[in-house]
């Protein structure tokens, strides 16, 4: 079954709220700040936890204690590297580092500036670090496999930031609920509701924005907010099961595939061969894409062009960034952030009449979806023997189906 989590967020959502739920709903705070060390950040800060009453409801409240003389502005690159170094859990890092960009690209864009250049000073500080990277642990820990969050409440009034006081909802919430079209209304409560932090973590991992989805619910986690309001200050973390609406619903199922975060990075291209393009696409997969294509495109002034795109994991941006750069002549590349599901994989291997070729099959449950034989392996086949590929092809299909294989499933993860 898919484990699915649901932030509800009645008065808003931040980053120690996040942390809150999570520790509430049973992620060890030692496992938390034992795996925050490895970002070499542990002499800035102390990390505890304490159960608190909000409106006469108890619930658990993270604190996150900034020592007095560590106060540092960061780039963006130097929180990548901190966190590309550590040896995080796989997707821990991969949303973490995917939280930090969705925030650099919100405050570049609301300052107008390059999102490598962005000066993170209260939204990038030792304890959105903290926040950040301790949430992604913690539902890492949970084996959460899909996020769902609620409408957000606007909030109101003024917020006093490293550039003044600004309105709230403070521009770069603003930026990235405009990023995801988050679905808002107005509870009625003039504070700053939803920080940038808090936003960033569910616009990058949430899937969707609306009411719960079908699950059978296990357990709630409940982070307490730091204000008293005039609603409980407290942000719900719903953990259960999905049912089979579920899967049906979102076009997933319900067993055997998981969710990620992946970047999509794009460059329109006008003065270029297409050697170079189809070379370039070579590089790309070398360095880790997860797939590379090319559209032609009409571009300004007439032009035929090429939208080249490539699709990565986060922790690839900067390798496939740099190989465009280098074997391109584009200026510019755009980066952006999307959730896949990916089904359960496994190669297998059959025996055909010309050697052996390795089978990709794809489950949901114990049901297969999909068989596909390796081309790599009916390429070789086919140059060796002086024969049609689509033989091979068809030949090692064949030859799948009839040695029972169907039937034997002892699936193991895989990626595409």
């Amino acid at each position: 079954m898919t484990k699915i989590a649901y932030l509800q967020c009645p008065t808003g959502i931040a980053g120690d709220m996040c942390l809150g739920a999570l520790v509430h709903a049973g992620v060890p705070l030692e496992y938390l700040a034992e795996n925050l060390e490895k970002l070499g950040v542990a002499e800035e800060y102390n990390l505890r936890s304490e159960k608190v009453l909000r409106n006469g409801q108890q619930a658990t409240k993270v604190h996150v204690d900034l020592t007095e003389h560590h106060h540092h502005t960061r780039h963006l690159s130097d929180i990548e590297n901190r966190i590309g170094a550590a040896e995080l859990p796989p997707r821990a890092k991969n949303w973490s580092l995917a939280v930090f960009r969705k925030l650099a690209e919100a405050e570049g864009a609301v300052h107008g500036i390059d999102p490598q250049q962005v000066h993170f000073h209260e939204v990038g500080a030792t304890d959105a670090i903290v926040d950040i990277v301790g949430t992604c642990l913690g539902l890492d820990w949970l084996n959460v496999d899909r996020l769902s969050c609620s409408p957000f409440p606007v909030g109101g009034g003024t917020v006093r930031t490293a550039h003044g006081k600004l309105p709230v909802p403070a521009p770069a919430t603003l930026k990235l609920w405009e990023m995801r079209s988050v679905p808002l209304y107005s509870n009625g409560i003039e504070r700053e509701l939803v920080t940038p932090t808090g936003a960033a973590i569910a616009v990058t991992l949430a899937t969707d924005f609306g009411p719960p989805p079908p699950m059978v619910l296990g357990r709630v986690g409940l982070g307490a907010g730091s204000a008293d309001l005039p609603l409980p200050n407290i942000l719900r973390l719903w953990l259960g099961e999905g049912t089979e609406a579920e899967g049906h619903s979102h076009g997933t199922h319900a067993a055997h595939s998981h969710g990620e975060t992946v970047a999509v990075l794009e460059t329109q291209i006008d003065d270029l061969s297409p050697q170079a393009i189809a070379y370039t696409s070579e590089a790309l997969f070398e360095v880790g894409a997860v797939d590379v294509f090319a559209q032609p495109v009409t571009m300004k002034k007439s032009r035929l062009g090429t939208l080249l795109t490539a699709i990565c994991h986060p922790e690839k941006i900067r390798d496939c960034e740099t190989i465009l750069f280098r074997e391109t002549t584009t200026l510019g590349i755009r980066h952006s952030y999307q959730s896949r599901t990916i089904l359960q994989r496994e190669l297998q291997a059959v025996e055909t009449e010309y050697g052996p070729v390795r089978m990709k099959v794809a489950f949901s449950g114990d049901r297969i979806i999909n068989v596909h034989p390796e081309y790599e392996d009916c390429a070789a086949i086919a140059k060796r023997h002086q024969i049609p590929w689509l033989d091979v092809h068809r030949n090692a299909l064949h030859r799948w189906y009839l040695s029972g294989n169907p039937t034997q499933h002892s699936p193991q993860s895989g990626r595409g």
